[in-house]
């Protein structure tokens, strides 16, 4: 998330609690050790002079100068503040050691973690991707240093299940992992031995290595899941060689490498925490929410399931408006509203997801400024991109980029990059005329206005004649 749309307290005086591993004020005009991490177990460590005012643009030339990386892809990388509990992308003007003092405030107000996490939580200053660095641009980079750190921070991704992904995906990315990191020339021999030394959960995310534990774990054994597993990764690595040139160099297998993970639609994502409601199955029985990540990039929003690893939600921003409502009274819930087209019954119809998080103003926000990046660079390349539709337009004039594209994307429901509409509990209702006619559930929302065809985009209205949600 951006730091500038926090819209973070100021500053308090020195009375204020301090976290244990900042430095107090008497000392922050001395030269002081500062870690930033990198993706990959790795850190670089400065010496910084008056680390109270020290702003990201200044630490920003020194990291670049330790890790080499050339001034035309400064614009890749950004300054976090991560911590399990919040994440939080900085610009070039914050003070990282005055948003360190304010932590906690920020944790109070956009979390729901308890006092006790709260207290013990404490952020370190990573040096990873931009949000707003467009991956054509990422495309272009020739860098062997820069690419290894966007390696390893999509590596991170997927092994963590953050970027979910199909077999043919993970295990393709996994031959491409275990290729940069012991050369793609081993025999089968020296694979599984080495596999073994280094285990499965190094190349394979983290749920497909381990297993569900379930039922069917227990009837296949887990011996030979993972003989099943090992093998299929091998199988993967013996066809990069011929798949990427004979012996592949390590650009070659970086660039292979970031170029599935590029196919992934939440690929560069910011990601924030959220709930939604879970479809009521009987009629006794109470209402539940489901735990998901909210991914939003500048291409759109995905909203993913957190335990079972697969979209159920995407939707690009031309596909769908959006609002936040903010509680009215203690112990109510802070919500993003996500509207998009849908049919019920075979009937169109607007479809409302609530998503429950304290971190929806957040959300909104990045939202808006997303929308307002792609619409500058939209309105920059029109001429071009009008050239381009006339070429990927079909008989019937649908473009490969647009909504057809994305339809036929939902009929592949094995996959976890597809859209789950139908496993969502939504709101759906039809505009007839001047009034609202509601199809199910029955209750009072709030709805909003829809977005133009063109490309102004803005954060939808509440309607003045509805009643409040």
């Amino acid at each position: 998330m951006e730091g500038d749309d926090c819209s973070f307290p100021l500053d308090s005086s020195d009375g204020q609690s301090q976290r244990g591993s900042v430095a107090s004020s008497a000392t922050l005009s001395r030269v002081q050790d500062v870690l930033v991490y990198l993706f990959g177990e790795s850190a670089v460590h400065l010496n910084v002079e008056g680390l109270g005012s020290v702003t990201v643009q200044e630490l920003g030339r020194t990291v670049r100068e330790a890790l080499h990386i050339p001034e035309s892809v400064q614009e890749a990388f950004a300054f976090w503040l991560c911590s399990p509990l919040l994440e939080l992308q900085l610009k070039v003007r914050h003070q990282p050691y005055k948003l360190c003092r304010q932590w906690q405030d920020l944790l109070y107000r956009f979390t729901e973690a308890s006092e006790d996490d709260i207290l013990q939580d404490e952020p370190c200053l990573q040096y990873r991707r931009n949000v707003f660095y467009p991956k054509s641009k990422e495309l272009q980079i020739d860098e062997e240093g820069v690419l290894k750190l966007l390696y390893e921070e999509a590596k991170n991704n997927i092994l963590t299940g953050r970027y979910p992904c199909d077999p043919e995906h993970w295990m393709g990315l996994g031959a491409l992992s275990f290729a940069l990191d012991e050369g793609p020339s081993l025999d089968n021999q020296q694979f599984i031995t080495t596999l073994r030394e280094k285990k499965l959960s190094s190349f394979l995310p983290a749920h497909v290595a381990m297993g569900s534990g379930g039922l069917l774990s227990t009837l296949r054994g887990k011996s030979s899941r993972q003989a099943g597993l090992e093998q299929n990764l091998w199988e993967e690595y013996k066809k990069i060689s011929t798949s990427v040139g004979n012996p592949p160099d390590t650009m070659q297998l970086l660039h292979q490498y970031l170029n599935t993970c590029h196919t992934l639609p939440y690929y560069g994502c910011a990601f924030f925490f959220g709930e939604i409601d879970k479809p009521v199955q009987g009629i006794l029985q109470r209402a539940k929410r489901k735990p998901v990540n909210v991914g939003i990039c500048l291409e759109g929003v995905y909203v993913l399931d957190a335990k079972e690893k697969h979209v159920l939600l995407g939707l690009r921003f031309n596909e769908l408006s959006w609002d936040y409502s903010y509680p009215e009274e203690e112990g109510d819930s802070h919500i993003l509203w996500l509207e998009f087209d849908g049919e019920e019954d075979g009937t169109p119809v607007n479809k409302l997801l609530k998503i429950y998080s304290k971190q929806a103003e957040l959300m909104s926000g990045f939202i808006e400024f997303c929308v307002e990046l792609k619409s500058v660079a939209e309105a920059a390349a029109t001429a071009e991109l009008d050239g381009e539709a006339s070429l990927s337009s079909g008989p019937d004039g649908s473009s490969k980029n647009g909504r057809g594209g994305r339809r036929g994307m939902l009929r592949r429901q094995s996959s976890v990059v597809c859209s789950r509409v139908h496993s969502l509990n939504t709101i759906s209702y039809v505009d007839n005329g001047k009034e609202i006619r509601r199809l199910k559930p029955k209750r009072a929302a709030s709805f909003f206005t829809r977005q133009a065809s063109t490309p102004t985009y803005s954060a939808v209205q509440v309607a003045e004649n509805l009643e409040q949600g």
